[in-house]
């Protein structure tokens, strides 16, 4: 029996995109973006209250507004995008209709109710408990069952997403195994299912608890499960930006992984070893044994690093590999120096890449060492470190990928395309900024979550060294010079989707499928690298010579970290 599906494919990219996926995924984008304009504003006053010369907003306020900061985005921001990522990699990469589109909607508007639910419930001034709410610090119910309608609506998608694939392979809309970056979205999807059932775990007592259902939370028990959930929400982030390096490579140039096997192993390792990295944050708490602590942070993290250093290698040898291959074979360095780095689909992974690697990767291997965790544990060095991974890495990758998205999958003229390619650059260089500085201060023992390093009016005070002032007033500059440049983003993304000029392609065409097999659009996406399969080879002396110098990179700092701890022997 002949059935009619709508998709429709882009005559730009040959891309194919079913109609009800294709509303989804604009959905959840624009969604994205609202919470990262909310998160934004917000981070004003979190920059202008940590530095101290300028210290706008009291101790109250200042929790408050870090609350609603993190939460905005390091979970709405960030999952509403993914979540357009996974039905994108799912039914546009595989061609196949999306399963359940009114389940995938349930989950949508759960997640839109649970984020204001949320919202509301911080900015009302009663559930300043920040983005890790640590019992017995206790938050209104309402924070608590915000967040669990957020991983419901998260969970579904994740469900729909599974079953795509399921469609895709029952109809046979693509052949052999599925795309890299399909694989990867897998990838973060399985690391999401472990994400939300054991924030479940977690957040389904202390919900009671703020009820008055269950009379107490364990602390430390509290703190141990949480990180499973919190820490493997990165997880999450880090195989989704990577998918979308490996998607803007094959859009850019056309390039295909070094050796797509080793890439799909990397994706592996993640789901095995990755989100036991959470360990890191438990390392000075008691009740977890050394072997315990030992084993996360060095053998099973190990695994995870070397991973990650695979796509650090395979995404810039691709991409050198595919230059090569068009002729800029000068020296080491000509396929790099043409590239084209007004594209800011390229220079947004490009600075995504190298900053999430010798930034968030260094740092984070030197935070996750048992000794070294000492100096800078509940310093602000770690919001230096997530904002290299978590901004850096995740966040310019996807608006990197955004700029591709705009003209492909809301049909619209980028807006201001000046603008958009220095974007990149000002929020990139100006976020690095960021994470360096505060990781700078940080080890000069400047405190978390502390407002005020003045630590005025206590009867005990404490002079940090000028060089921490110094540090701290850097990261607020730096962090105004990042908000304009997302304000830059946002201003770029809202005016295109909105009031940009629409491209005109032919409507929504009917594809016929007979007997459960969808015929193919008559014409073939022209990026094979992003649909297809195939491996570029290991011909890349430019990207191994960058490989080493991340190692030597990687080698001093660490063992200059350890100079550092050096210096607190004595105190024994």
């Amino acid at each position: 029996m002949a059935v009619n599906r709508m998709f429709r494919t882009c005559p730009a990219s040959g891309l194919t995109f079913h109609e009800p996926a294709e509303k989804l995924m604009r959905w959840n984008a624009v969604a994205a973006v609202v919470f990262l304009l909310v998160g934004g504003l917000l981070a004003i006053g979190v920059v202008l209250t940590r530095w101290q010369a300028v210290h706008l907003l009291p101790a109250d306020m200042f929790y408050q507004v870090l609350t609603a900061h993190g939460i905005n985005m390091l979970i709405f921001w960030i999952i509403f995008f993914e979540i357009a990522v996974l039905y994108f990699a799912s039914s546009t990469l595989l061609k196949a209709r999306l399963a359940t589109p009114r389940m995938a909607w349930a989950g949508f508007w759960l997640m839109i109710l649970g984020a204001l639910i949320n919202d509301y419930s911080v900015l009302r001034g009663d559930s300043s408990v920040m983005f890790t709410s640590y019992a017995p610090m206790g938050a209104h119910p309402t924070f608590y069952l915000g967040l669990i309608l957020v991983a419901v609506g998260a969970l579904i998608a994740c469900v729909v997403f599974f079953g795509t694939l399921v469609v895709a392979k029952a109809e046979r809309t693509y052949r052999n195994s599925v795309p890299l970056v399909t694989f990867g979205a897998v990838t973060a999807a399985i690391i999401a299912v472990f994400t939300i059932a054991s924030g479940a775990i977690i957040l389904i007592p202390t919900f009671l608890w703020s009820v008055g259902l269950v009379d107490h939370i364990d602390s430390l028990m509290y703190k141990t499960v949480w990180w499973a959930f919190g820490h493997s929400s990165q997880q999450i982030n880090v195989a989704a930006h990577v998918s979308v390096w490996y998607a803007i490579a094959a859009i850019v140039f056309g390039a295909k992984p070094m050796s797509e096997k080793v890439s799909r192993g990397a994706f592996l390792l993640y789901i095995l070893f990755l989100q036991l990295a959470s360990a890191h944050h438990l390392l000075t708490d008691p009740g977890l044994t050394s072997h315990w602590k030992i084993f996360n942070t060095s053998y099973a993290m190990y695994l995870a690093v070397l991973a990650s250093m695979v796509h650090g290698l395979t995404v810039p040898g691709s991409i050198e590999v595919a230059q090569r291959k068009k002729g800029y074979t000068q020296g080491l360095f000509e396929w790099l120096r043409k590239a084209p780095w007004g594209n800011p689909s390229f220079s947004a992974m490009f600075i995504s890449l190298i900053g999430f690697g010798f930034l968030g990767g260094i740092s984070g291997v030197m935070m996750g060492t048992e000794q070294l965790n000492l100096i800078i544990h509940n310093t602000i060095y770690v919001p230096g470190h997530f904002h290299a991974t978590v901004v850096i890495g995740t966040t310019l990758a996807f608006m990197g990928l955004t700029y591709f998205l705009i003209p492909v999958l809301f049909r619209r003229e980028l807006a201001f395309p000046t603008l958009a390619k220095y974007q990149p650059y000002v929020f990139g260089i100006a976020m690095s900024g960021v994470a360096l500085f505060l990781m700078g201060a940080g080890t000069l023992g400047v405190p978390r979550r502390h407002w005020d390093i003045g630590f005025a009016g206590n009867a005990f005070s404490y002079e940090f060294p000028g060089a921490a002032w110094l540090m701290m007033a850097l990261a607020g500059i730096s962090g105004l010079i990042a908000i304009v440049g997302g304000g830059m983003y946002l201003l770029i993304t809202v005016w295109s989707v909105f009031l940009g000029k629409k491209i005109i392609t032919p409507g929504f065409a009917h594809v016929r499928a007979r007997d459960g097999v969808a015929s193919a659009p008559a014409m073939q996406p022209p990026m094979g690298a992003l649909t297809g399969h195939g491996s570029a080879g290991m011909i890349a002396p430019g990207t191994f010579t960058l490989a080493m110098v991340f190692l030597v990179s990687f080698v001093l700092y660490y063992f200059i970290n350890w100079k550092y701890l050096s210096t607190v022997w004595p105190l024994k």
